[in-house]
């Protein structure tokens, strides 16, 4: 009896068989490629043909995959979303330090060599290892450190996913492999140790507002009555960014000189009548530099750039940058431009977030809201309020600048309703009046103006104001 052929061709396809399994020997991209099949010869022979033809119109074969480590894979994602997606500098770096607990547990208590020898095994153990180490919150080598919490873990695992789904459409990962992040199903995973959001009620809202002193009143009804987030707050710029005459705010990034919104999404936001008195008083005839300026300017202090439109700042930039290429060996890098640009800003003497958080803390603990740790707090009960008086979802979406929904990006703020719906300016500014027209910070920011400047208030006698007086004595030392 003649024995069964032990290799056959198909093409551009070699198949042989070694003890009982075949293997299939082919060349694309100029690199030979040996994968392997299985025991059943005909299965072996339709996978050549069917590989043959791929390479024959120049499509990627079915079974080729390029073996990567994880290193290298972390490294090409990173890039790929500087390069790229030009995601922020900021989203990099979290996806940088979240993907470092993966290297490390990788290199200590998963040696594997390429990233297709990551599976689900590997994943749950890494879950694991996520839940026996302790980090410092706010990420300080002296800190102390705690226990990483289940909203932490989850985060990590999400961008460990995005990771893997990278090397699925890159081809890094061998053929049919399932992404080992997904057999966790983190999206199913509960979040016992959850810390609720907690908003102002009306009485802590005026006893906080009662608390700010001169400098922060404005600062921090601001934050309330527009929902603005800290750090739009910090690059407002005069006059591009508030008309107080139409009582307008606008919310616009600023990449010439080197900050982006969040959600990268422009906005306006009409200034309830009372807010604008307070910020003209505060302004007092300034016609450029930063809105809210830090606490030693309003003690007579001088910034290094005086005077400077957008135009100018803009030059300013372009000249700091320039020196910094000239004295470099290297070519400056996102971040490196990035830090450039905080200068600019510094020298105008613009708030930085981490002061706005530390003023927002100094005023809650005075009054023992030791609860409310984050000047994001004011953005939530903004939210609530318009929540509570039924504005408009869509305006609501507007007003606090979130991701619209849309055929790219059916998940956003609203579904395909936001795509044919346009909101007239009257219609926004009449519901956000409407929401805030009777709320105790507005009343009391009334008599707050009154108080500093009668003539500007333009106050009706007898109208029914909080009795308190704001104590202002005291002022907190300067930063």
């Amino acid at each position: 009896m003649r024995a069964k052929a032990k290799s056959f061709r198909v093409g551009k396809v070699a198949a042989v068989l070694r003890g009982r399994v075949w293997y299939l020997t082919y060349f694309e991209g100029g690199r030979r490629r040996r994968p392997r099949v299985g025991p059943d010869r005909n299965q072996a022979r339709q996978m050549a043909a069917q590989i043959n033809g791929q390479l024959e119109v120049g499509a990627p074969a079915t079974l080729s995959y390029e073996p990567i480590s994880v290193p290298d894979l972390r490294q090409r994602w990173l890039d790929h979303h500087e390069q790229v997606r030009r995601s922020s500098v900021a989203t990099i770096r979290r996806y940088r330090v979240a993907t470092e607990h993966l290297l490390t547990f990788v290199a200590k208590n998963c040696p594997v060599r390429h990233v297709c020898e990551f599976r689900a095994p590997q994943a749950m153990e890494f879950v694991r290892y996520l839940r026996t180490i302790k980090i410092a919150p706010n990420g300080h080598p002296k800190a102390r450190k705690r226990p990483m919490l289940d909203t932490g873990i989850k985060y990590i695992l999400e961008t460990c996913c995005s990771l893997f789904n990278y090397a699925h459409r890159n081809r890094h990962l061998s053929p049919y492999a399932e992404n080992p992040f997904r057999t966790i199903e983190v999206s199913r995973m509960p979040v016992e140790d959850f810390r609720p959001v907690v908003v102002f009620t009306e009485d802590q809202e005026c006893k906080f507002l009662k608390t700010c002193d001169d400098w922060q009143f404005p600062l921090f009804l601001t934050l309330l009555l527009t929902g603005l987030r800290p750090g739009e707050l910090c690059h407002l710029l005069l006059p591009e960014d508030l008309d107080l005459e139409t009582g307008w705010l606008y919310v616009r990034n600023k990449g010439h000189l080197g900050w982006q919104i969040k959600t990268r999404n422009q906005r306006d936001i009409p200034l309830v009548p009372i807010l604008s008195k307070v910020l003209r008083h505060l302004l007092a005839g300034r016609s450029t530099g930063p809105v809210f300026r830090q606490r030693r300017f309003s003690r007579g202090f001088t910034s290094i750039i005086t005077n400077a439109g957008l135009p100018s700042l803009q030059r300013e930039l372009a000249v700091r940058i320039r020196r910094c290429e000239a004295g470099s060996d290297s070519p400056l890098t996102r971040t490196d431009r990035q830090e450039v640009s905080s200068t600019i800003w510094r020298d105008l003497g613009a708030l930085e977030n981490d002061l706005v958080r530390r003023e927002f803390i100094r005023v809650t603990s005075k009054i023992s809201m030791d609860e409310f740790t984050a000047p994001k707090t004011l953005r939530h009960t903004f939210a609530t309020i318009l929540q509570d008086a039924n504005v408009d979802p869509l305006i609501r979406n507007e007003l606090m600048g979130h991701v619209p929904a849309g055929p790219s990006s059916p998940g956003g703020g609203l579904a395909m309703t936001a795509v044919y719906t346009h909101t007239r300016p009257e219609t926004k500014r009449r519901q956000l009046e409407n929401a805030l027209a009777n709320r105790a910070a507005v009343q009391f920011a009334e008599q707050w103006l009154k108080i500093r400047c009668p003539a500007s208030a333009g106050l009706t006698e007898g109208t029914n104001l909080p009795a308190a007086v704001p104590d202002v004595s005291g002022e907190p030392s300067d930063h």
